[in-house]
């Protein structure tokens, strides 16, 4: 950019709120760069996804800070980056670096996606967060308002979002051919293979190792409550626990249910019911089907959306196999049933679909190679970074298909199911305040306590 700002001024410009800053003044930003100009980006969390995240984002500028609470993955990614500063604390980072950083990516367990993205934002990075944009219904609106706020440019890491296939697929069920939709059903293969939860653990460990020295595990916690070390948490299983991760339908929900929920102009639910396995006070249950029901939009009519996860009775859970024409359903996807036909996409990011049934629509879509259709899944990641940058270059939010006006209502309604299926019971939700009118515990749910020091 133009002008740098000084440790001084950066100060007066900015104060802390908790781990938060509450921008008063000018901030530094993007749209102030000439467009030839390289952007300068922070990765917080690099390894696993945070990896490739950080990869792709360096073919369209400078790495310049990196930050991970993992010594080992750090230094891993410093390897590469050897100019990047290194930080443990994202927190520290923004404080020293904001008037060098243009944009920020956030590819940290879920419970920190909205203390490290806010923060950005509120500073007027541009920021890439991974999916689910948040932990709580209450953070991905929180950061859907401040993206707003601070008009900066923001992309979800949902990338099926940017494979040609997936935007064949929103004009396809756009264009009514098999009529109008009131029913969707979206499945995955989580956590199968994946990482353990109930029925496999339903408790805390009683175990206390020491934190081992590469790990800073008061900075791994962030917002959530205190908890003895165990290497069940990290680097990977995180996923399976309340206080970290979103389960089955956090990982997955932003990808599989993202092309009913876009090309039918979803936006959030105004009841949300659920049954499941037992649930504990610690892990997501072994299995759950929840039921979304969202109103009528305009001229399309009210949908009931439900989500299929885990296995009953030694059995996948799935939708009723007649609802397939005959076809088996494969280990993820989704299926909009319309008055004149069905739309099934049976991959995880709905860059394909098929027509059922298949001899009403013989000759309807073109056909696809497994080599086209690998290439196409080859560069949907990168695209996805790539229409981000662009957002910012041009400084128009909306190029971003995943941005965060539709990524967090995308991401609000989806975390509505844990919600309900904690509470074991339907909750009745108010889409303009954000608060389930019907039951007061769920408060406690929409907005979790965050530990002094990380509060948004």
């Amino acid at each position: 950019m133009g002008r740098q700002l000084g440790r001084r001024r950066f100060l007066q410009a900015s104060s802390f709120a908790g781990f938060g800053i509450l921008v008063h003044g000018s901030v530094l930003r993007a749209a102030d760069r000439s467009p030839n100009e390289r952007l300068q980006f922070a990765c917080i969390g690099v390894g696993g996804k945070g990896s490739g995240d950080t990869d792709q984002v360096a073919a369209h500028g400078d790495i310049v800070a990196l930050c991970d609470v993992d010594e080992r993955r750090l230094g891993q990614k410093a390897e590469k980056f050897s100019d990047a500063k290194q930080y443990n604390d994202f927190r520290k980072l923004l404080e020293d670096l904001a008037p060098k950083i243009d944009a920020v990516t956030v590819s940290t367990p879920d419970h920190t996606h909205a203390p490290a993205a806010v923060m950005a934002m509120r500073l007027g990075k541009h920021v890439y967060c991974q999916k689910p944009l948040a932990h709580s219904p209450y953070e991905a609106r929180l950061m859907r308002e401040t993206a707003a706020e601070m008009k900066v440019a923001t992309q979800m890491g949902n990338q099926g979002t940017s494979n040609t296939g997936f935007r064949d697929g929103i004009e396809l069920i756009r264009s009514g051919i098999i009529g109008p939709i009131r029913e969707v059903h979206v499945w995955t293969n989580r956590p199968f293979k994946y990482w353990k939860q109930a029925p496999d653990i339903v408790a805390r460990p009683s175990e206390t190792p020491e934190v081992p020295p590469f790990l800073s595990w008061n900075l791994f916690l962030g917002p959530a409550p205190e908890r003895p070390y165990n290497p069940v948490y990290h680097p990977h299983d995180w996923r399976g626990w309340f206080d970290f991760g979103t389960g089955a339908l956090g990982d997955m929900g932003c990808h599989t249910a993202n092309l009913p929920f876009m090309a039918l102009r979803l936006n959030l639910p105004t009841r949300v019911s659920a049954t499941s396995s037992e649930v504990n006070s610690e892990t997501y249950p072994a299995w759950s089907t929840i039921v979304y029901e969202y109103p009528a939009r305009g001229d399309l009519p009210p949908v009931k959306l439900t989500w299929y996860e885990g296995a009953r009775d030694g059995k996948r859970n799935l939708p009723a196999p007649e609802l397939f024409y005959g076809k088996t359903p494969p280990d993820s996807g989704s299926l909009l049933v319309g008055e004149k036909g069905s739309i099934f996409s049976p991959s995880d990011y709905g860059a394909d679909q098929v027509l059922l049934p298949a001899d009403r629509f013989e000759g309807k879509l073109p056909t696809i190679t497994q080599e086209q259709r690998r290439e196409r899944d080859r560069k949907s990641d990168p695209a996805h970074k790539a229409e981000w940058v662009r957002a910012i270059r041009e400084n128009d939010p909306k190029i971003a298909w995943s941005n965060f006006d539709y990524a967090g209502r995308l991401t609000e309604s989806m975390l509505l199911g844990n919600v309900a299926v904690r509470l074991g019971e339907s909750i009745d939700f108010d889409p303009a305040t954000g608060r389930v009118t019907n039951h007061p515990s769920a408060a406690r749910l929409i907005k979790p306590e965050f530990r002094e020091g990380w509060k948004l």
